[in-house]
């Protein structure tokens, strides 16, 4: 087993690698002001961005969910990772060798089962490459030539060849110390009748998979001979690394021009994203053996965020088959805000036919030539009627209105609306519109889409509102002028200690009234204070939180925008001040009520210090309004 790792190393790892650095290789930053960046939260579904990184605090924090933390919990949630295995992984990517309080430096076998994973497939695909220029590989690399790419292509994609023999790949990984477990639960291997394990994969052309970070987690394997009994298209089995719904092929060479271009093109094959790559259009990706659905759309949205001006389209073949996949896809468009749209590919062929057809200029010439799907799914309905009839274009208007009431922005479901009319040759538009309005806000009042099926998350109406998830203790108060003015304080506290020292060190936990800040409060006394704050300050108020709640709030203060366009000594004085002078009143208060309850005959000296306390508060009350951060 292997020992705890050297805290220095740990430490070491934090300050490599920038949070940012991170976060975007899985979402698209934008600039949120105040030196921070936000995107669409990776945790969780939604339209507006509120996932907020904080580079400068090495923190991100989302407002929606109430996730936060620093880059290791960030890859610890979004990757389903130990502590100890993203420390690896994060130090394999800086450069960094761990030491071990127990072992000293970490062989291989004490690494993380993830990580060991990560490794097995990073060195598979540098074998099956390797192998790609092997004598056994002509029938790979003629396969690859008649289909237009050279050795500069299936090196850019990291394309290989697995030799035909039955471990060819599991003795190469054996010699590298991997266990025959691990060979087993990476899915580079197989069981044999014989007990031992096999290659999975024998004799076939090979596709690394990256994930959107760019690590190998699982390949595709393309037959190449008559005498291979095995499907045309091979994939990795699911494991703990690999999971189909969750993987787009070429999504890592084409995260930065989708988030640059606002644009991300679908296509149906590995060898499609290569052609279109090559053509110049450096957005495509296409999904690895499954249907595109709900986790893909997850994955781009997120570099899209998700805003009108983005688009997604999809390219299918010509035939019947592809403008069924067509219209399946429309059965997602209103997943996405951005606009969707479709490039039917000419004569049935694919855009690597098309490529090998006609060029590189055809490639981005389909791209270009797209149709809002919206329209496709229309035509598509309309063109199955005969228009020549009024019986025909009656049918084709009650089969193709509900598709143009499912749309959601009633300014486009409204030129649609007219865009059917002269579809269908029906000179009354406004009648077309009618009807479509009709079924629209019939759908509404049902709870169902326009074309009579409910919404998978309105199936049955639920009998009680379920408590929102992600919920983080007791809710407070904002509207409250002391709230709003505590949280401020606390904010200044973590992000700027230096404005708030040392007259904040000397505020007790009962000036506080919201009992969370109560315990913000409190890490940052255990922390040292502001006035010692230092570098790792704001890892010392999150390690001294007492639990997840506290320590997520911690976070989401030290992200969260001061509510100043000037954070100066002036600003944070103010909110010294305002803090101090409620406790202050409401100490007042209490004395006050106290001098009541000491009814007409008190005791003479517990009178005269009861009387004295509050002349001195009333005094000190009255130089914090005229002094302001002087008298405190």
């Amino acid at each position: 087993m292997a020992g705890r790792i050297n805290d220095d190393d740990v430490k070491a790892v934090r300050d490599a690698v920038p949070i940012d650095a991170v976060v975007s290789e899985y979402l698209q930053l934008r600039n949120a002001g105040g030196g921070n960046l936000k995107g669409l939260c990776p945790f969780h579904d939604e339209k507006s961005p509120s996932f907020q990184v904080s580079p400068a605090k090495g923190l991100f924090y989302c407002f929606g969910c109430q996730e936060g933390g620093d880059t290791v919990d960030f890859i610890m949630k979004i990757d389903h990772l130990s502590f100890a295995e993203t420390i690896e992984r994060l130090a394999s990517q800086a450069g960094i060798t761990l030491r071990y309080e127990e072992g000293g430096y970490t062989p291989g076998r004490q690494q993380g089962e993830r990580i060991r994973l990560i490794e097995a497939h990073k060195i598979a695909a540098r074998f099956y490459a390797d192998q790609l220029a092997s004598p056994e590989a002509e029938i790979g690399r003629k396969f690859l030539a008649g289909r237009g790419f050279d050795q500069a292509a299936a090196e850019h994609f990291g394309v290989g060849y697995s030799p035909a023999g039955w471990d060819h790949l599991t003795r190469f990984l054996r010699g590298k110390g991997f266990s025959d477990k691990e060979l087993l639960l990476s899915g580079l291997a197989q069981d044999s009748r014989s007990g031992k394990p096999i290659d999975r994969f024998r004799g076939r052309l090979m596709w690394p998979i990256r994930d959107i970070t760019g690590e190998v987690i699982g390949f595709g394997a393309r037959k190449l001979r008559d005498d291979d009994n095995g499907p045309k298209y091979l994939n990795t089995p699911e494991t703990a690394i690999y999971k189909k719904s969750h993987v787009l092929y070429g999504i890592d060479l084409a995260k930065k021009d989708i988030a640059k271009t606002n644009r991300a093109v679908v296509v149906e094959g590995y060898t499609d994203v290569m052609a279109c790559h090559l053509a110049g259009v450096t957005t495509a990706i296409a999904t690895c053996g499954t249907a595109f659905a709900g986790d893909h759309i997850k994955i781009l949205r997120r570099l899209l965020m998700d805003n009108a001006a983005s688009e997604v389209v999809f390219t299918f073949d010509g035939d019947a088959a592809g403008q069924k996949a067509a219209l399946r896809a429309f059965e997602d468009d209103q997943k996405f805000a951005a606009e969707t749209s479709i490039a039917i590919t000419p004569g049935g062929m694919d855009p690597c036919e098309l490529r090998l057809a006609e060029g590189d200029a055809a490639v981005a010439g389909l791209v270009e030539s797209r149709t809002p799907l919206f329209a496709f799914a229309i035509r598509q309905v309309v063109a199955r009627h005969n228009l020549d009839t009024a019986e025909g274009r009656a049918a084709a208007l009650e089969a193709a209105a509900p598709i143009v009431a499912n749309i959601k922005n009633s300014a486009i479901q409204h030129e649609y609306a007219v865009q059917l009319a002269g579809m269908l040759g029906i000179l009354d538009t406004q009648f077309v519109v009618r009807r479509v309005g009709q079924l629209a806000r019939w759908a509404r009042e049902r709870g169902q889409r326009p074309d009579g099926r409910t919404p998978a998350r309105q199936s049955a109406p639920p009998a009680a509102a379920p408590a929102p998830q992600g919920q983080r203790g007791p809710a407070l108060n904002l509207r409250s002028p002391a709230a709003l003015t505590e949280r401020e304080l606390l904010k200044l506290a973590l992000q700027h200690p230096h404005l708030v020292a040392p007259a904040f060190d000397a505020y007790g936990e009962d000036e506080f009234t919201a009992a969370p800040y109560v315990l913000v409060r409190r890490a940052v006394e255990a922390a040292g204070g502001v006035t010692q704050a230092d570098a790792g300050y704001l890892a010392k108020v999150r390690d001294a939180a007492p639990d997840d709640t506290v320590r997520s709030l911690v976070t989401e203060l030290a992200v969260e925008a001061v509510r100043a366009k000037t954070v100066d000594e002036v600003y944070a004085g103010v909110q010294l001040v305002q803090v101090r002078l409620r406790a202050v009143e409401r100490r007042i208060q209490d004395v006050q009520a106290g001098l009541v309850r000491l009814g007409n005959s008190p005791d003479p000296g517990h009178l005269a210090a009861v009387q004295n306390e509050l002349w001195v508060l009333e005094q000190y009350g009255r130089a914090l309004k005229d002094r302001g951060a002087a008298a405190l």
